[in-house]
């Protein structure tokens, strides 16, 4: 099993990223946080999860083992594969996932292309009581970003654009004042 590579950012395809090492690139399929650590550096480490299949052998990049862990923890959900795994590891962090799966929020599962509802409502029936623990699901602020979200959801976003907005939003304050600096930043 490949676990890690450290090595120099060798370039992009379309299907991901080339990390050399030792003089043998690398092809990597990556989160875009490994992308983002990789644009312009002179070395990176990434860590990997290599994907078995009989006609090939998929490596798949991560920024940090947490990455990892739940992407592992997807591939056990019945029906979903690297692919589906990768892009929901690639749609926000593992901490916010992991809260998403606590609250039974299939809705934002909903939001990445290619899962519909049940493989939505699988994810987190399958994941609710096995999660990787990376700390403790803050309730109330998780309630209030459902809450915020809901909000912008009303005002006609999308899901993905009300997370989008919330995202770059002080979480540590009252609902209304997320809702009304996520418009700011949004306007």
């Amino acid at each position: 099993m490949i676990s890690r590579l450290r090595g120099i950012p060798a370039g992009r395809t379309v299907d991901g990223l080339v990390v050399d090492v030792g003089g043998v690139g690398y092809l990597v399929s990556a989160t875009p946080s490994v992308l983002r650590r990789a644009d312009g550096a002179s070395e990176v480490t990434v860590e990997t999860y290599l994907h078995v299949r009989e006609d090939a052998l998929q490596l798949y990049g991560f920024a940090d083992a947490s990455e990892r862990a739940l992407f592992s923890q997807l591939l056990g959900v019945s029906g979903i594969g690297p692919k589906v795994a990768l892009a929901v590891v690639s749609s926000a962090s593992p901490d916010e996932l992991q809260r998403a799966i606590a609250l039974k929020d299939s809705a934002r599962f909903q939001a990445i292309p290619g899962i519909g509802k049940k493989t939505a409502e699988r994810i987190v029936l399958e994941l609710e009581g096995s999660l990787v623990e990376t700390g403790p699901v803050p309730d109330p602020g998780v309630r209030g970003e459902l809450t915020a979200r809901d909000a912008l959801v009303e005002l006609g976003y999308s899901l993905v654009e009300a997370e989008q907005a919330l995202a770059t939003v002080d979480a540590a304050l009252p609902v209304e004042d997320r809702v009304r600096e996520a418009l700011r930043s949004a306007a």
